[in-house]
């Protein structure tokens, strides 16, 4: 049963986002996508989301109806005070504190933030994220804790009853992969390898059975795992 709750996707154009689109599509009665700008080294991830918008509205006839309009938020400032791999020309690495150096400090909470308030404007009620803890890269802001803090937060400071969704929380990258199968199909499967952008280069290039990608960066060897997992398991 589709719910009349009115939701807004942190769509980046990647695998997991593209999922949750997906999800969201299948349960709320509309449904409004935002994307921010921040200056990330892989940009092209952005470049993609128009496309991805236009097709996967085409999976299921009750999608077309429910998307509404997208939102691209310029952060830049983020990129500009972030010294990582993911919005610097660096190599990838694990800093002192165990996390790896693509973690961008308040990057989620930023998001979920400025999420907040767009949707406050829009009379949207769940904030849908891609935040995951099973299949993650030690990121604290990925945290179901972290995700349930925030929660707490922005309702009290905006005296709201918004929901954080975040239904990829307690899944691998496998069940990902399966997830977007038992809501779109194989169509859904195929738009997420060949239209989605994950890498942290920024590498296009070459279609791989998992999709586009460098093929070595933490993202892809994710990405690339889960769909062996994936095929696998099938």
């Amino acid at each position: 049963m589709t719910s009349t709750n009115r939701a807004l996707v942190l769509f980046s154009g990647g695998q997991d986002s593209t999922t949750c689109l997906a999800w969201a599509l299948s349960r709320y009665a509309h449904v409004e996508t935002i994307g921010f700008d921040y200056g990330q080294r892989h940009a092209i991830e952005l470049r993609v989301r128009p496309q991805l918008l236009s097709k996967i509205v085409t999976i299921d006839p009750a999608w077309a109806p429910r998307l509404g309009e997208d939102h691209l938020i310029d952060l830049s400032l983020l990129g500009k005070i972030s010294e990582t791999a993911l919005t610097r020309d660096v190599d990838i690495a694990f800093c002192n504190d165990g996390l790896p150096n693509t973690f961008v400090p308040g990057r989620n909470l930023l998001f979920m933030m400025v999420a907040a308030t767009v949707a406050y404007r829009r009379g949207l009620d769940v904030l849908v994220g891609g935040m995951c803890e099973t299949d993650f890269s030690g990121y604290p802001d990925c945290r179901d804790d972290s995700m349930k803090a925030l929660q707490v937060a922005l309702n009290l400071g905006m005296a709201t009853r918004l929901k954080l969704e975040t239904p990829l929380m307690w899944i691998d990258k496998a069940a990902t992969w399966s997830l977007a199968q038992d809501l779109g199909g194989a169509a859904l499967v195929e738009l997420i390898r060949a239209d989605t952008h994950t890498c942290y280069l920024g590498e296009r290039g070459v279609l791989h059975d998992w999709g586009h990608g460098c093929g070595v960066c933490p993202a892809c060897a994710l990405r690339a795992r889960g769909h062996a997992e994936f095929v696998a398991r099938a």
